[in-house]
Parts: structure tokens; C-alpha cells; sequence
């Protein structure tokens, strides 16, 4: 897999994001799982970087904060990463990489169309794939919640939430992705060169 530097480079700066955004939390007194930002910096990162730099960013965050840098909310460790949350946090790169690997396919000639497919890819892949992880893996870590009260605990009072990230994540990347797809932002496009071959002028004396 080759990488460009402005990939690489962008990539640092959409994990130093999904770090800055992890800062904005809300702790409700009933579940373990914060309110956060975090989350919205994944769709970003998928949306704009593509599938392969979104992975990128986001696994480098996961693979710092495992080995001990403060890299979520001012804390790291293995014990973050295999904590209670830790299911949500290990899915975000392959959230990325399957929104970067959708969005590109989303082709409506309606603009309105287009703007709802986003939202709904962003919803599906960016939010309620991240529950299929989190949820499972919070019930293993707390051996005492039931599937309900996993639910209750960690996917119920955080789908509004997750909806208007993906509202404000669509209307951030419509416009953004117009002007620079994927592959301009990373420097990773392909530019085939069209030669045109002319046949030499014959001149008749």
C-alpha cells in the first residue's frame, strides 16, 4: 500500500482532531459511556480522507492511546483501550474505511438526494456500526448488564446525539468533497496521461 506524504500528513491532522474532540464530553451519572465528539471526527475523517487515509487516521490514534499516550481526553493505556468503551473506540478505524469506501459511490444527479444518502451513510456506518461493537463488548466487560440494559447504557441515550453529528458531518462534507475529493486532499489520484497521435503533414509538390 503506497502512501503520499500529504496523505500521511493528513492523516496525523484528523487524529490530532478526533483527539481535540474527545476533550468535549458530557459523563452521564447512569452509563460509563460519555457523550463525545469523537464519533464526528470519525465520519470526517472517512468522508473526506477516503477509506484507506480514514483508517489511517483513526487507527493511529487507537494504536498511541494502546501503548499509553494521553491521546483520548487526556488519558491512554491499554486499560482505555480494553475498557468498557474500549469496543466503540477499536471499530472507529473500520468505521472510516467503510464510510471512505461508500461515499465514493454515491453518485444521485439530485442534489437533495445526494445530500440524504450522505447523511444516511454517515448515520449507518459512522454511528449505529460502532454500536454493533460497543454494546456487545460493554456486556463482556460488565458481566452484570443484560443486552436491555447495555442498550440502555450505551446505545439509547446517544442516538440523537449521533444523528446531529451526522447532520453537521453531511453538511461539511458535501461541500468540501466537491471541491476536494479524496483523492486531491491525499495526493493519492492517479492522473493518466491521454496522448493524442497526430499524423505528419504531407506535403505534395
Amino acid at each position: 500500500m503506497k502512501l503520499t506524504l500529504r496523505g500521511v500528513v493528513f492523516s496525523a491532522l484528523f487524529a490530532a482532531f478526533l483527539v481535540l474532540f474527545s476533550f468535549a464530553q458530557i459523563r452521564l451519572p447512569v452509563s460509563p459511556v460519555p457523550i463525545t465528539l469523537q464519533t464526528l471526527a470519525v465520519m470526517l475523517a472517512g468522508g473526506l480522507l477516503g477509506a484507506r487515509y480514514g483508517f489511517l487516521s483513526m487507527a493511529l490514534v487507537v494504536v498511541l492511546t494502546a501503548v499509553g499516550f494521553p491521546m483520548l481526553h487526556g488519558n491512554g493505556g491499554i486499560g482505555l483501550v480494553l475498557g468498557p468503551t474500549g469496543g466503540f473506540i477499536m471499530i472507529w478505524p473500520f468505521s472510516a474505511m467503510l464510510i471512505g469506501l461508500i461515499l465514493p459511490r454515491i453518485r444521485l444527479a439530485n442534489r437533495t438526494l445526494n445530500l440524504v444518502a450522505t447523511f444516511l451513510v454517515l448515520e449507518v456506518f459512522g454511528s449505529l456500526f460502532l454500536y454493533l461493537a460497543g454494546v456487545p463488548w460493554l456486556m463482556y466487560k460488565v458481566p452484570t448488564y443484560t443486552f436491555a440494559t447495555a442498550m440502555v447504557q450505551g446505545c439509547y441515550p446517544f442516538l440523537l446525539g449521533d444523528a446531529i453529528k451526522a447532520v453537521v458531518a453531511t453538511l461539511i462534507i458535501a461541500p468540501v468533497r466537491q471541491v476536494f475529493p479524496p483523492q486531491r486532499l491525499t495526493g493519492s489520484s492517479s492522473h493518466n496521461v491521454v496522448q493524442t497521435h497526430k499524423k505528419p503533414d504531407v506535403f505534395v509538390s
